[in-house]
C-alpha cells in the first residue's frame, strides 16, 4: 500500500511539475511581442564586419556603410521577383502557417547532433523574423522564439505584407538590402519592370550573395542557380514553358558596380568577402559583426595602384593593352600583400570590375621555368645542351615539314632566330622556344604538370589537352596562381598556399579564427636553388634582353621571368627577391590582341618601376646558390659539350627518363628521335659544321 502511495505522490509531483513549466512556457510565450510594422521597416544595423589592412588602423571596408534600402509595396514590385523568390525559397508559403514542421524537425535534429545551433526553419515568414525582429545570436532559445513568431506574424499580417517585408529587407550582397535598391543597382531600372529573367538573377542571390555576385568570380554558378530558379517557378506552375524557354535562353545585362563610398582596394576586398563566405558561410559574413585583419600592406597596395593606372594610359596608346593587374606575395608565409585586379576598379570601358588576378589567361614563357625543375628532379643539368634549330615535334609528320597546323607542330622563337645548342641555362635566361620544348618532351608532360600543381598552379587538369605546347603557355592560369607558385622558387622549394586573412576577431575582441602557416616541401632544395640561380643570372639573360633591360635591378639579386601568349594577347612577368614576389599582367579583358611586342618591353617597365619603388621597405636578403655539382663524370651532352662523339641531338645520348644512365643501344626507338636528328643535321649542314 505504501509503494502505491508512493508512485501515486511521484507521478503528482511529476504532474505538477510539467503544470508548472507549462505554466511557464505559455507566459514567455504570450510575452513574445510583434513589433509594431514601422518600428520592423525602419530597423537599423547598428554593428557590421569590418575589414581592415594587417595593420589592424586601416579601414578597407565596412559592409553596413552606405547600406541602401527603397521600401516598396508588394503592388510595386514586379510579380515575377515575388514568384521567382516564392519558387526558390519557400513554395509552399502560401500554405503553411509560418513554419513547416519537416524543415524545423530536421533543424533541429541538425542542431542537437552538432550542438552548433546554425540551423533553423526555411520559410520566408521565419527569415522575416531572424532578419527583422531577433537579434543574430544563436541559441536554442532564441530559435524557439523564432517559431513562435513566426507563427504569430502569420495572424496579424497578410502573406503580400509578409512578402513585404522580407522582399525590402533582404541582402542582395554587400550594402544592397532590398528589391527596389537591387533592381537599381543591378539592372537601372524599378522593382516593378523586372523581367523574368532578371527576377530569376535576382531571387537566385540571397541564398549566398558574395559567392553568387554578378561581380564575382563565379558567374557559371550564378547562372546554374538561375536557372534553377527558372525550373521551381516552372514546377511550381508560376510560368508557362514558353516562358521558361525564353528566359533560360534570354541574355541579360548586369549594369557596372557602382562606386562604394570609402571602400580601398576594392579588388582585394570582395576576394577576401569571397574567402570569408566560403569558410564561414554567407549568414556569418552578414552578420557576424567581425572584424578582419587581413595580410594586405596598404602601402604596397597604393604604390601598385598608382603604378597601373600610370601604365593602364601608357600601354594603351603604345601597344593596344588597355588593362593591368599586379599581385604580391610573401613567399615564407604566403601572405597576399597586394592585389590590384584591374588599372581602375570602377572604369566601366574597360570592365574594370573583374579581377584579372584571378581570371584565366595563357602564361607564355612563364611557364617554362615548372618544365625545367621537372627535368633538374630527373638528373638534368642546367648546362645540359639542347638545340635552338627547326624542328618538328610531331612523330607522324615528315621531319623536313615546318608547319603547324591540328596534326604537326613546328613552332620557332620570338625573333625568328636559330642559335643552334644552347645550354639548358641560356635557353631559360633567353626564354628560347624550340629547347624549352624539347625540354617538355624530355621532362614529360604530365610529370611537368604535376610540378606546377605541387606548386600551386591549380587549372592544369587535363594533361591530354595540352600536349607539347604547354611549356610555350597552352594552358590557362591565373596570375594569382603564378605568383604563388613561383612563392616556392623563392622559398627554397617551400610551398606557403597563398592567404589573405591573419586573424579575425568577433565583437568583443576575441580572436576567433588565426591563419595557421601550413609550409610543405615540393622541390628539392637545390633544384629550386638552381631555377632562381639561372633566372638571376643577368649574364646569361643578356643576349637576349640586353644587359640593362627592365628586367635587371642593380640594387639587389631579383630573379624574373616573362611570358607573351599566343597572338600576343598576354603580357606577363613574374619576379623575386627572398622576401617578395611580384606578378604582373597586361593585356584586355575582352581577350583582343595587342601590338606584336615581347613581354620585356610591354610588362616588364611597369613591374620594374613598381619593384624599384617597393623593395627599398624590405631588408636586402641574397638568394642561396645551389650547391656546386662535379660535372666531369657525366656525359658530355650533360656538362656542355656538344662536339665530343659527334654532332647529334640529346636523344642520341639519353634516356629522357633517365639521362644519367647508359647511352641508348638504339636511339631511333624513340618516336621523336629522327626529327631530332633531321633539324640538328640541318643547322649544322646550314653553319658548315662537320658532324
Amino acid at each position: 500500500m505504501a509503494k502505491k502511495n508512493h508512485r501515486s505522490n511521484y507521478i503528482l509531483a511529476i504532474a505538477a511539475l510539467g503544470l508548472v513549466v507549462s505554466g511557464v512556457l505559455i507566459l514567455w510565450t504570450a510575452s513574445l511581442r510583434i513589433p509594431a510594422l514601422e518600428d520592423i521597416s525602419e530597423r537599423k544595423i547598428d554593428q557590421s564586419t569590418k575589414i581592415y589592412d594587417r595593420t589592424g588602423e586601416i579601414l578597407l571596408y565596412d559592409m553596413s556603410r552606405d547600406v541602401r534600402r527603397e521600401r516598396l509595396a508588394v503592388e510595386n514590385i514586379s510579380p515575377y521577383i515575388v514568384a521567382a523568390t516564392v519558387a526558390i525559397e519557400d513554395k509552399n508559403f502560401y500554405s503553411h502557417n509560418g513554419f513547416r514542421w519537416t524543415s524545423f524537425l530536421r533543424a533541429v535534429l541538425v542542431n542537437l547532433s552538432t550542438l552548433s545551433f546554425s540551423q533553423g526553419g526555411s520559410t520566408i515568414t521565419q527569415q522575416v523574423v531572424k532578419n527583422s525582429i531577433l537579434t543574430k545570436d544563436k541559441t536554442p532559445t532564441r530559435k524557439l522564439k523564432e517559431l513562435i513568431l513566426a507563427v504569430k506574424l502569420e495572424k496579424i499580417l497578410t502573406k503580400s505584407e509578409i512578402l513585404s517585408l522580407y522582399l525590402n529587407e533582404i541582402s542582395y550582397g554587400g550594402t544592397v538590402y532590398g528589391v527596389g535598391e537591387a533592381a537599381q543597382n543591378f539592372f537601372g531600372k524599378p522593382a516593378s519592370q523586372l523581367t523574368l529573367a532578371e527576377s530569376a538573377y535576382l531571387a537566385a542571390l540571397p541564398k549566398a550573395p558574395t559567392y553568387y555576385s554578378p561581380y564575382g568570380p563565379n558567374l557559371s554558378e550564378l547562372g546554374a542557380r538561375k536557372d534553377l530558379v527558372l525550373y521551381e517557378m516552372l514546377a511550381s506552375g508560376f510560368i508557362s514553358e514558353a516562358e521558361y524557354e525564353n528566359a533560360k535562353k534570354g541574355k541579360v545585362e548586369f549594369k557596372p558596380r557602382l562606386n562604394t563610398g570609402g571602400i580601398k582596394a576594392p579588388h582585394f576586398v570582395f576576394f577576401v568577402l569571397n574567402f570569408l563566405a566560403k569558410r564561414y558561410g554567407e549568414d556569418a559574413l552578414q552578420n557576424g559583426n567581425y572584424k578582419i585583419i587581413t595580410t594586405l600592406d596598404y602601402s604596397l597596395q597604393e604604390k601598385a595602384e598608382a603604378i597601373s593606372k600610370k601604365y593602364g594610359v601608357i600601354n594603351k596608346e603604345k601597344f593596344g593593352g588597355e588593362n593591368n593587374g599586379l599581385v604580391a606575395i610573401d613567399p615564407k608565409s604566403g601572405d597576399i600583400l597586394m592585389m590590384v585586379g584591374s588599372r581602375d576598379y570602377f572604369d566601366t570601358e574597360i570592365d574594370g570590375n573583374f579581377n584579372v588576378t584571378t581570371g584565366f589567361r595563357q602564361p607564355g614563357s612563364t611557364f617554362k621555368p615548372f618544365i625545367y625543375a621537372t627535368m633538374f628532379k630527373k638528373g638534368y643539368t642546367d648546362q645540359t645542351i639542347l638545340y635552338d634549330t627547326r624542328i618538328q615535334f610531331a612523330a607522324n609528320c615528315a621531319p623536313d615539314n615546318f608547319t603547324t597546323d591540328d596534326i604537326c607542330y613546328a613552332p620557332s622563337n620570338y625573333d625568328d632566330r636559330f642559335r643552334g645548342p644552347m645550354t639548358i641555362r641560356n635557353a631559360l635566361a633567353q626564354s628560347v622556344n624550340i629547347p624549352a620544348v624539347q625540354g617538355i618532351y624530355l621532362a614529360r608532360v604530365s610529370d611537368s604538370i604535376s610540378t606546377a600543381k605541387s606548386m600551386g598552379i591549380e587549372t592544369l587538369n587535363d594533361p591530354e589537352r595540352y600536349g607539347l605546347s604547354l611549356v610555350l603557355g597552352g594552358g590557362e592560369v591565373s596570375l594569382l596562381d603564378m605568383t604563388s607558385a613561383y612563392s616556392v622558387f623563392a622559398n627554397d622549394g617551400v610551398r606557403n598556399p597563398y592567404n589573405p586573412v591573419l586573424w579575425v576577431e568577433d565583437l568583443a575582441g576575441n580572436i576567433v579564427d588565426r591563419h595557421t602557416p601550413a609550409p610543405r616541401r615540393v622541390l628539392p632544395e637545390d633544384v629550386s636553388r638552381l631555377i632562381t640561380d639561372i633566372l638571376s643570372d643577368n649574364t646569361a639573360r643578356t643576349p637576349g634582353f640586353g644587359a640593362n633591360s627592365a628586367l635587371y635591378i642593380p640594387a639587389r639579386p631579383v630573379a624574373v621571368k616573362t611570358g607573351t601568349s599566343n597572338d600576343y594577347r598576354d603580357a606577363w612577368i613574374v619576379g623575386y627577391t627572398p622576401n617578395l614576389v611580384v606578378g604582373a599582367w597586361v593585356g584586355n579583358n575582352d581577350n583582343r590582341p595587342m601590338e606584336k611586342k615581347v613581354s620585356g618591353l610591354v610588362v616588364a617597365p611597369l613591374w620594374h618601376e613598381y619593384m624599384e619603388q617597393v623593395l627599398p621597405k624590405f631588408p636586402i636578403e641574397t638568394f642561396t646558390p645551389p650547391s656546386p655539382e662535379d660535372l666531369s663524370e657525366l656525359k658530355p651532352v650533360l656538362r656542355g659539350d656538344w662536339t665530343t662523339g659527334g654532332i647529334h641531338s640529346i636523344l642520341y645520348w639519353v634516356e629522357k627518363d633517365n639521362p644519367r644512365g647508359p647511352i641508348p643501344q638504339d636511339p631511333s626507338t624513340d618516336p621523336q628521335f629522327q626529327n631530332w636528328e633531321y633539324g640538328v643535321k640541318l643547322w649544322a649542314d646550314f653553319n658548315k659544321i662537320s658532324p
